[in-house]
């Protein structure tokens, strides 16, 4: 099984055959809340540093569809619909992150529904969006994006979790060539994107750590997360309450990577709602990534 973003089909190829649309691989639309966010403990927000707060928000306002909630003098916050779900914070000093160590991979963005993927496939298309890669995971299907600051993003649909296959503990999670065509045949010709649609969340986060193994005992001792997935001791995926994956954590490109030097951009905080939660609290992964946690509203 190889999940890695290299593995993916190239960010071409979906402009490439983005036109030859052809007949819908059409499968039930997930509605109201998505099953990631009725899990004992899910992702709620994520916290940025940024050189140039300005260009990185107006990035994910125009690409991805996310709103502007609130600005003040160094943060900006983005939201869908009211949810807040980044804040992007002004560092003027901030040294440019490093994929070598410890940080951010991906923050990846679930709609609602494959419809609104696709939605999402043909502005990307329209407008000619320069993607990483895309991919068919199984359990999601998925596009790959990196932000002005090298940031790495993904916009993602689930399969009805009905579908997905578990062995024993572990969620079935591989890479397949995204069916673009098909993921297109969902639309009728005036299906418009419109912004990124209520009921849009951070579904996971994607960390690069110098160890997977040591990310693993860590999520699992001290956060109380389930592994649902593991690559040869190179990554591992995990969650609560039966999701795929609210947290992966990776060295490929950060193996032995030490304690995160937090004067450079990209990560800042990774914030956790929890439905047992009863106080914020804060807590710090072996590389010195902030995990809040917070009560579920």
């Amino acid at each position: 099984m190889d999940i890695t973003r290299r593995a993916v089909t190239g960010g071409g190829a979906l402009l490439a055959i983005g036109a030859a649309v052809g007949v819908a691989h059409t499968e039930p639309a997930m509605h109201g809340i998505s099953f990631a966010m009725t899990t004992p403990t899910r992702v709620s927000r994520i916290g940025l540093k940024a050189r140039d707060t300005a260009t990185v928000a107006e990035y994910y306002k125009k690409i991805l569809g996310l709103v502007e909630l609130s600005r003040g003098p160094n943060v900006v916050v983005l939201g869908a619909g009211q949810r807040p779900l980044m804040e992007i914070a002004q560092s003027n000093s901030a040294k440019e992150d490093d994929p070598r160590s410890a940080g951010l991979y991906h923050t990846a963005f679930l709609l609602p529904s494959r419809a609104d993927l696709a939605r999402w496939t043909r502005f990307a298309i329209d407008e000619r969006i320069p993607v990483v890669g895309s991919a068919d995971h199984f359990v999601s299907e998925a596009i790959y994006l990196t932000d002005p600051e090298g940031n790495g993003v993904e916009i993602y649909a689930d399969r009805p979790r009905e579908g997905w296959r578990w062995n024993g503990r572990f969620v079935n999670m591989g890479t397949e060539q995204l069916d673009v065509p098909g993921l297109l045949g969902e639309l009728k010709p005036d299906d418009a994107w419109k912004g990124a649609p209520d009921g849009s969340v951070i579904g996971h986060v994607h960390l690069r750590v110098g160890d997977a193994g040591a990310a693993e005992e860590w999520w699992n001792g001290e956060m109380g997360f389930d592994t649902v997935q593991s690559l040869g001791g190179s990554a591992v995926f995990l969650s609560t309450g039966g999701y795929h994956h609210h947290i992966g954590a990776n060295s490929w490109q950060s193996r032995g990577a030490g304690p995160r030097d937090d004067q450079r951009t990209g990560l800042a905080w990774v914030e956790l709602e929890s439905e047992t939660a009863t106080a914020e609290t804060e807590k710090h992964d072996p590389w010195g990534t902030a995990i809040r946690t917070v009560p579920a509203a």
